[in-house]
Order: structure tokens, then sequence, then C-alpha cells
């Protein structure tokens, strides 16, 4: 290692916006969304960033990289990944080994991968030992706070943008009205004909007995999956609607850590895992969690994060789709410079160094 691109600074940026409209899903009422951005900068000058989110907690997230993280990086190698991952996560395990406190050192080990991307003048999926650059996406949205007109316009406008697979929400009425949900899956499939593929998010709102008997009810208009049907820590409850159905049981979005994924494959509680790699613990983590997946012959289609997420993906043979939140669009534009945006249901990797994004620091400054 060259002493210059030892760590010299870490600056975090919060970015939020408030929803103006009603949205919510079966569990929650979404107020605003965001991003905790982290800034790793070397004594050359090179800068790594990385991600999270900013919805509930986020000034927890920066406080806690500023006041106790930050100075176990200042003169790190940053190629030392697992070993700062190590270090960190025995560190923060008194306060937290899942939510804020890995929401933090995911985005640390983000930015560390991108600035050993940017290091060695090599994009990270090529680092990662990925090819084909060329992923495919799935939009997704369909709130249950939205009409029947407005659900099958939203996923209708979807399609006439590109893409071939949509995603919507299930769990009308937090969960008490599973025949209306039965009726604004037959809407959108009779809206959208029988090529596209559809597949439904139910946010943990429903019990094993009633997300099995949804899902044989709905297998009838070809749903691809069913995400969290129950509550995603009731893992005995997961696998008990795996064995009343054979509806595919996507999970693992609310999971960490490559433990997490264990006990969901021993308790056979998945069928595509969506770990998110701004929670469970960036890329050093991520690559586990892929690995565990592939061991057991899973498919992985990670939630949300479609720019960071991309790298992993192109890596993975396992690897379905990614996944881009209709409701963070607008924020990823004026956070990113120029980020890749799907064709016809698909992004294409920047040949860039690291991540291939450029921050908009004017945006995120006006934020601050």
């Amino acid at each position: 290692m060259k002493r210059e691109d030892t760590i010299a600074e870490v600056n975090v940026h919060m970015v939020s916006e408030r929803i103006q409209t009603n949205i919510g899903d079966a569990t929650r009422q979404v107020e605003s969304i965001g991003y905790i951005i982290v800034r790793i900068l070397t004594k050359n000058g090179q800068e790594g960033i990385g991600i999270t989110y900013n919805e509930v907690g986020g000034e927890a997230i920066k406080a806690l990289i500023l006041h106790s993280i930050k100075h176990k990086l200042i003169g790190r190698d940053p190629f030392d990944t697992e070993r700062i991952w190590q270090e960190l996560s025995s560190y923060l395990r008194g306060v937290g080994r899942k939510g804020l406190s890995f929401c933090a050192l995911s985005a640390i080990d983000i930015a560390l991968w991108d600035l050993k991307g940017k290091i060695l003048q090599m994009p990270l999926y090529k680092l990662l030992g990925g090819g084909d650059t060329r992923v495919p996406v799935y939009a997704s949205g369909g709130w249950t706070t939205f009409t029947d007109e407005e659900l099958v316009e939203e996923m209708k406008s979807m399609v006439a943008e590109g893409y071939q697979m949509v995603k919507f929400k299930v769990g009308y009425a937090g969960g008490k009205k599973p025949n209306r949900d039965l009726e604004r899956v037959r809407k959108v499939r009779e809206a959208l004909g029988p090529e596209v593929i559809i597949m439904l998010d139910a946010n943990n709102c429903w019990d094993a007995a009633t997300a099995i008997r949804f899902a044989n009810y709905v297998k009838e208009y070809d749903v691809f999956f069913l995400e969290e049907p129950v509550f995603a820590d009731d893992i005995p409850g997961l696998a008990k609607y795996r064995r009343g159905t054979d509806l595919p049981l996507a999970t693992g979005e609310h999971e960490y850590t490559k433990y997490g994924i264990r006990e969901l494959v021993l308790h056979e509680a998945v069928d595509i895992v969506q770990f998110d790699i701004a929670r469970a613990g960036g890329y050093t983590e991520m690559l586990k969690i892929s690995a565990i997946a592939q061991a057991w012959n899973l498919k992985f289609a990670p939630h949300a994060m479609e720019n960071i997420h991309i790298h992993l993906l192109c890596a993975m043979p396992n690897g379905l789709f990614l996944e881009r939140l209709r409701i963070f669009e607008t924020l990823t534009s004026n956070v990113f410079i120029n980020p890749p945006m799907p064709v016809e249901g698909y992004i294409t990797i920047p040949d860039l160094p690291g991540l291939g994004l450029t921050l908009n620091m004017d945006y995120i400054k006006d934020q601050e």
C-alpha cells in the first residue's frame, strides 16, 4: 500500500425528502425518504462513497459514524475491508448487531469498496469477478393506500416505460381484507396481460395461515413470488408458509449478516433471497450471504439500491434481477449526477472505476 492511499478523512451527509401524498403499505405509512451518504477520502484525494437509508433514525446513523466509527478509520488501508469489517462489527456489538449500527457499517463498507475500485481504476463488477454488465430490473410501487384505479394506472405506466416486471403491495386495510387484495391483483393482471411478470409484497402483515390461504387463491393470476407474507422475524411462520403453498417465498430485506441468511436456509424459510447491501453489512458481508444462497441453490434478488447492488448481481450466478423503487427515483436522480437509468427493463453498469457514481454535492449541501 502506498502511504498516500491511507484514509485521511470521513465525511457524512444526510438528505431527506418529505412524502406529500398518501403513501403506505400494509403495516407502515411512509412520511419521508432519504439517504445517509458517507465519503471516505485518502491522503491523495481519492474518494469512496457509500450509502444507506435515512427514513427513521438517520440522525443517529450519522452521529454514530462521526463520533464512534470515524476515528477507527483514519490512517487505515482501505483495502483491509475484511479486517475493518470484523473490527467494527465487534466494536459495535453492544449497541446493535442489526438495525442502525449495521446501516452505518454497511455505508462505510460500500465506501471502502468504491475506494478500492477507484484506486485500482477498475469497476467494482470486475473486481468482484462479474462479466455481463446489462442486468434486468423491475419496477416497484403500487401502495395499498392507492385506489384500485391508481394502482392499475401506475402498473400500466411502468410497463409503458419498458419494464417487463412489476411489483406492488398487498395487505389492503392493514391486511384485514385479503379478498380485496385478490380483486386488486385480478385487475392488475387483466390490465397488463399475461406476459408481464407480477410480484407481490405483503410487508409482514399476515399470520402464516392467512398468508397460505391468500397465496393459494392468488396463484391463478400467475404471481412470480409473494414477499414477506408474515412478520420478518417469524421464521417458523415463514417455514409454515412454504410448507402450505408452492407460491415462492421472497424474504430477507429486514435480515442482517451471514447469520440472518443461515437461519432462513436452515429453517427452510426462503425461496428468493432479498438481503439489502445497505443494511446487511455492505459488499464484504453480501459476498458471504451470496455464497450461502448459492450453496442452498437459492435465487438472489436484492432489495432496492439498484445502483449499488448492480455490481454484486453482475458477479452472482444465482442473481435474478434488481429492484427499482419508484418512490426513490427523484431522490436518486438528485443525489447522483447521471446515474445509470433503466432501458427496456435493463440497467447497464457504467464503465467507470468503483461504483461508477458521482455525487451531486450542490444538491446534497443544499439539503443540510
